[in-house]
């Protein structure tokens, strides 16, 4: 590579689909693949088509300060620096080790060199597959839970709750609703005045402004203009001033996030007493703006309709959760990882919301349950082997820089492994 080339590509390193124009032209991609979905054999009509290779950056790349690990071509569309791909490997990535498992039909290239690391594809197997494969799984279940909480927030038609819905009266042993006891009474929270009961945390006393309440209560609606007009005649105020439970607008929606407080006069009867749960209320405002964030966020895509259960699910999340404590299954059974799946007819029902959350988190369970079983006795290393990872990488950059085997830097990275 001339330094005019090289000076350009390094201009231009974070325009990946260029990056990857030169890395082809250079020969410097060793392997390209269909993975997800068309690779599991799931793929609907609307899936995409993902795909993921293997590159070798050049070596004034590798000698010098532009290392780049990784590129994203696009959402679907990502590649792996031969060192970050084997790291990659080494830690049970699922993503790279069904790369290495790609079915034929699925692989648009393999330099030969790659055929030096899918011979010992299947020593990359070891006992984190089931930390890899089934902990992926296992957090899917648990996110998938939160969703249906969503779910079911929408399918409820929820609504922003107010500090009244949090509060309710006192009565013998027992309390009801606030909002539940003005309207047994026949009262308007506008016209109440409410103060801290002393010493009692979230306790209210309230007051009720009964003049006011003939004035202008919509309980009174043939008699306001009546009363306030022979009040007015008497020189008598209409209202005490009180403020209301919480702020209103003139068509009853409350503009608050905070009950008010006002000024009640001596020697006047308290009309009842209520808690407040202001923990409560702040849980539902964070819930509740939770909830909103997620459903801008969410892919309304994936959704289904589970039938005859009225309920929705991920289901393109729900079918690769299965997929995954499957594979672990086989993994620990000493399949080996196989990619196309036998099953891709069921994994497709529970994509199309054939199938209901609750039975998927069952299924989901129990095979998690058999996974565990299996890899706490299998036969499987614990970890790959960081000296067969260490040499394949060495091996597969020599052979593409062209270098020669040289026998005084082999015998001093050997003393440098002994120290």
């Amino acid at each position: 590579m001339n330094d005019k080339e090289e000076k350009k590509i390094r201009n231009s390193k974070f325009h990946s689909e260029k990056f990857y124009n030169f890395l082809k032209k250079n020969g410097l991609i060793i392997f390209e693949t269909v993975v997800g979905s068309q690779a599991y054999g799931t793929a609907t009509p609307e899936s995409d088509v993902d795909k993921k290779f293997v590159y070798i950056l050049p070596h004034e790349f590798i000698l010098g300060m532009d290392y780049i690990e990784q590129i994203n071509i696009n959402a679907d569309y990502s590649g792996y620096e031969i060192k970050r791909f084997l790291e990659l490997i080494q830690s049970n990535n699922p993503t790279l080790l069904e790369l290495l498992n790609s079915p034929e039909d699925c692989i648009e290239y393999k330099h030969p060199i790659f055929d030096l690391i899918l011979e010992h594809r299947d020593e990359f197997i070891t006992k984190k597959c089931g930390d890899s494969f089934g902990g992926y799984a296992r957090q899917q279940i648990q996110k998938a839970k939160g969703q249906d909480k969503m779910m079911n927030w929408e399918k409820d038609k929820v609504t922003r709750k107010v500090p009244m819905d949090f509060c309710n009266v006192i009565i013998g042993n027992g309390t009801i609703p606030l909002t539940k006891w003005l309207k047994m009474e026949e009262l308007d929270q506008k016209l109440c005045g409410i103060v801290n009961v002393p010493n009692a945390r979230d306790l209210y006393a309230l007051y009720y402004d009964m003049t006011a309440h003939y004035c202008f209560s919509k309980y009174e609606s043939e008699d306001r203009e009546f009363n306030k007009k022979r009040l007015k005649e008497l020189g008598k105020k209409v209202s005490l001033g009180y403020k209301g439970i919480t702020k209103e607008d003139e068509k009853g929606n409350i503009l608050s996030n905070e009950l008010r407080l006002s000024s009640i006069p001596k020697g006047l009867d308290v009309y009842c007493n209520f808690s407040y749960n202001k923990d409560g209320y702040i849980a539902h405002c964070r819930d509740y703006k939770q909830y909103k964030e997620w459903l801008e966020k969410r892919n309304i895509q994936r959704w289904v309709d589970v039938e005859g259960h009225g309920q929705k699910i991920d289901g393109k999340n729900m079918s690769h959760c299965i997929r995954l404590i499957e594979m672990s299954v086989e993994i620990a059974q000493g399949k080996g990882i196989i990619v196309r799946r036998p099953n891709a007819k069921e994994l497709l029902d529970i994509r199309k919301g054939k199938v209901d959350l609750e039975s998927i988190i069952n299924l989901a369970n129990g095979k998690i349950k058999t996974m565990d079983d299996l890899f706490k006795n299998s036969n499987l290393p614990d970890e790959v082997d960081r000296n067969l990872i260490n040499s394949l990488l060495v091996k597969v950059r020599k052979i593409i820089y062209g270098l020669k085997d040289d026998e005084y830097f082999e015998k001093i990275a050997f003393e440098f492994k002994n120290l």
